[in-house]
């Protein structure tokens, strides 16, 4: 019995050692999940930390973890501002849009915006704030789906700025049929008779963000495309004629299939044009988009795309080249860095890979997809989500605004700022 109760101590240190060596092997098991940091500054968020995003735009790692803690602090401000009763200068003011040009350069140089909202309220802010200068024109298209609620909030910000405005007709949008296509030309028919003048029209979408400047993006076309269209794009490959060449039904916005009139196989395109494939997305001279709504060969092309699977990645491109359209590229390949795109099958050759996920081969980007996104040569990225991860959205407008500051040539208005704060500057609770 002594021996018993002698070795009994030894016995229980014994299995504690054991015990805790286990979970130290377990806890090295790379199949394990890392314990998270913990960062006090971080956790609870509440306001903005410039020293995560600065650590994140240099890709530190460290930086992706702390993120994981931190909370959307702006979302839920930006909806409140916008169903907050108050008047319009209080609403830019809270809002932090810039109320005057930055210089005199761009002040002379006016360039229209279509823009397709986000479904998040919040983006629609971010991605209009951050894009807006008082001398530029913006037509709003918003999907005739969309709950009456968002299109409340959307008008009553749209009101509070003379040169903003919601389309004055309205799809309900099919992003792989003529709706798509339509609703653009829908925009340019109103930009072309509204009192502004603009030298140039871009087109967005809910899930872009801009990474030039309004200055810097005029320097681009000025530079290397002065008096042209850019609309990437190359002569119909093999592959996507299948998508031309049959009759495709396009999905009604309930869901259902409506069947295509025409015969099963798309006769000859009119005029005997030359179908090119390119991106939907374009710079485009105010003369060309004249050109679009009265050349009879634009009227008839717009007709013959009408049940081509996404006719929007064909009709600018193929115009574009038509030698006699103002701002013509005939000899146009691929170049214009309009849109910085991870695209799945290029995954190791034209990008390191995409650090958030894929939909439909298109990396929606996640933290760690910052350092290569603000090196881009772009003017705008794509493809972002906010309700995924809300930090590369807010890390990004911090960035753009305080690069559009550092290039005014104008007083900064001490609205036009981003609160700078710091976790050093966060006080203890007590």
């Amino acid at each position: 019995m002594s021996r018993l109760r002698a070795t009994h101590p030894g016995l229980l240190v014994c299995t504690v050692i054991c015990i805790l060596i286990f979970l130290y092997v377990r806890n090295l098991t790379p199949e394990e999940p890392e314990e998270e940091p913990t960062h006090p500054a971080v956790v609870e968020c509440g306001f903005y930390p410039d020293e995560l995003c600065s650590a994140l735009f240099e890709g530190k790692g460290v930086a992706s973890q702390i993120a994981k803690f931190c909370k959307n602090p702006h979302g839920s401000k930006v909806l409140a501002y916008l169903h907050k009763p108050g008047n319009c200068s209080r609403t830019s003011r809270q809002l932090r849009f810039i109320t005057r040009p930055l210089s005199a350069e761009e002040g002379n140089f006016s360039l229209a915006y279509i823009i397709t909202p986000p479904k998040e309220l919040a983006m629609f802010v971010q991605l209009l704030r951050a894009i807006y200068v008082p001398q530029n024109v913006y037509c709003i298209h918003v999907d005739e789906k969309a709950q009456k609620k968002y299109k409340t909030a959307v008008k009553g910000l749209v009101s509070c700025f003379e040169n903003i405005f919601i389309s004055s007709k309205r799809q309900k949008v099919a992003y792989s049929g003529l709706t798509r296509l339509q609703a653009d030309i829908n925009c340019m028919k109103d930009l072309v008779h509204s009192k502004f003048q603009w030298n140039y029209v871009i087109n967005l979408c809910g899930e872009d963000f801009p990474i030039k400047t309004n200055k810097e993006i005029i320097h681009y076309i000025r530079s290397k495309w002065n008096d042209k269209n850019i609309t990437p794009g190359v002569m119909q490959p093999s592959t996507t004629k299948f998508k031309t060449s049959q009759s495709h039904p396009e999905s009604s916005p309930t869901g259902s299939i409506y069947a295509s009139p025409n015969e099963r196989f798309k006769h000859e395109p009119p005029h005997n044009l030359t179908i090119y494939f390119g991106s939907a997305y374009y710079v485009l001279r105010r003369k060309f988009v004249d050109f679009i709504l009265t050349d009879v060969r634009a009227k008839d092309m717009l007709q013959w795309s009408r049940d081509i699977h996404s006719p929007e990645r064909h009709y600018w491109v193929t115009l574009n080249r038509l030698k006699d359209a103002p701002g013509a590229t005939p000899d146009a390949g691929w170049e214009g860095d309009v849109r910085a795109i991870k695209w799945r099958p290029e995954e190791g050759k034209g990008h390191d890979g995409c650090r958030g996920h894929y939909v439909q081969d298109t990396c929606v980007y996640g933290l760690g997809d910052l350092p290569w996104i603000i090196q881009s040569p772009s003017l705008f990225a794509n493809k972002f989500e906010p309700s995924a991860d809300p930090l590369v959205v807010m890390c990004l407008e911090r960035w753009h605004r305080l690069k559009v500051l550092q290039q005014a040539e104008v007083s900064v208005e001490p609205h036009w700022r981003f609160q700078q704060q710091s976790h050093f500057d966060v006080k203890p609770n007590h």
